[in-house]
């Protein structure tokens, strides 16, 4: 979710337990600084660059199979699959906007076209603050190799009419867990049964989480645990001023997990980060897309370790011709495509309609857009192109 803060700059507000380490608090804060001061200075050279892009999105709510779907589509991951590439997303589908929601699936073997699977789960749609499942966002599905199934995680929002001082149209986000009925990476279909609730906002919440709870929650495996970055923001004071990350930890997916406290939130890129997508390159780094707040554009980051993560950088997606969104929202993961090559799938507002509602909130509708993205060391030379036309789309 995306409002406009601080004279107009636009941003969109949104914990790795201790590693254990049996000594002094002076020297895990030591430990820390000089892992993530190494990080830094070795990912530095380490590049994200648009090499090709198209002029137009790819999934609109013009699209067959989007019929009903009023406000279009916002985040979620992309994953490919056996040569298919599956989309999981949330669908605005109707009023209260951002409220009445569907969590659904695409496929499509070629990037352009695209296939409506099913739906997933509905919201309730309910505008009173009584129901916590009124809202539905943010589906990531998580493949557990021990396991034999995929967890998808989501958002699930109470909801009710903002006040002058609070942000109610999406509070108290509770993260869900739900698994494939079939075993398997075939069984990414679903269908996907509810299992509980694995992180909110309580007792164990760190100082810098806000009202709106847990609004982004992304699993990825370190050794033999599991790491989760999500976010928040202090939605109970206007104008937000800060949308943040931090890391939780657990020895499964199905959890308990655990925030880790020590590290969160992350110093990753201020004033705004939501919705990071991990994923792991094939030299052992870790790489992370994000929503950030620089027009036309997403961020992304770096890690050795995949817990200490170096300063955000903007990646350009949208440029010249190739600017059909009034705002780029959020980047859906890096899917890799051979020689440090990758698919960037993004959701987006298309540039039409103009209807907004508060000033801040945006109804044109979503869509879905696609840049290919390649992955540089230093002193390569770097590119960017129209791919309209390319045979590699």
């Amino acid at each position: 979710m995306r409002r406009r803060v601080d004279g107009g700059v636009r941003t969109k507000i949104g914990r790795v337990e201790g590693l254990r380490i049996v000594a002094s608090t002076a020297l895990f804060i030591a430990l820390v600084l000089f892992a993530g001061g190494n990080a830094r200075t070795q990912l530095a050279d380490l590049t994200l660059v648009v090499t090709r892009q198209l002029e137009r999105p790819i999934l609109t709510v013009s699209s067959p199979g989007a019929e009903g779907n009023k406000y279009g589509f916002e985040g979620g991951r992309v994953i490919k699959l056996d040569g298919t590439y599956y989309l999981f997303t949330s669908e605005m589908v109707g009023d209260p906007h951002w409220v009445k929601m569907r969590l659904a699936f695409w496929t499509s073997g070629d990037r352009l076209h695209w296939k409506r699977g099913s739906t997933l789960f509905e919201s309730s749609g309910d505008f009173t603050g009584k129901d916590p499942r009124a809202a539905l966002w943010s589906p990531m599905p998580i493949y557990d190799e021990l396991e034999q199934r995929w967890s998808l995680f989501y958002v699930a929002y109470q909801c009710a009419p903002d006040t002058a001082k609070e942000w109610l149209t999406n509070h108290e986000g509770r993260i869900w867990r739900a698994v494939s009925q079939a075993k398997g990476r075939s069984g990414i279909r679903g269908p996907y049964v509810n299992v509980g609730i694995v992180l909110q906002r309580g007792e164990d919440s760190d100082s810098w989480e806000g009202l709106q709870g847990t609004d982004s929650f992304f699993p990825y495996r370190v050794g033999d645990r599991w790491y989760a970055f999500y976010g928040t923001a202090h939605t109970e004071t206007l104008p937000i001023s800060l949308w943040q990350v931090g890391l939780a930890w657990a020895p499964s997916l199905s959890g308990p997990w655990k925030r880790c406290t020590e590290l969160n939130p992350l110093n990753i890129d201020k004033p705004f980060i939501e919705n990071p997508v991990v994923t792991e390159l094939t030299d052992g780094t870790y790489a992370i897309v994000y929503d950030n707040h620089i027009e036309h554009a997403v961020g992304y980051s770096m890690s050795h370790d995949g817990i200490h993560w170096a300063p955000g950088r903007a990646l350009i997606i949208q440029r010249d011709k190739g600017r059909w969104a009034s705002e780029v929202r959020t980047p859906l993961g890096l899917i890799p495509e051979g020689d440090d090559s990758f698919t960037l799938f993004y959701t987006a507002n298309e540039d039409q309609l103009g209807a907004t509602r508060p000033q801040w909130v945006k109804t044109t509708p979503g869509a879905l857009g696609v840049v290919e993205v390649k992955l540089e060391r230093a002193n390569q030379e770097k590119s960017f192109g129209s791919s309209i036309g390319s045979p590699r789309f």
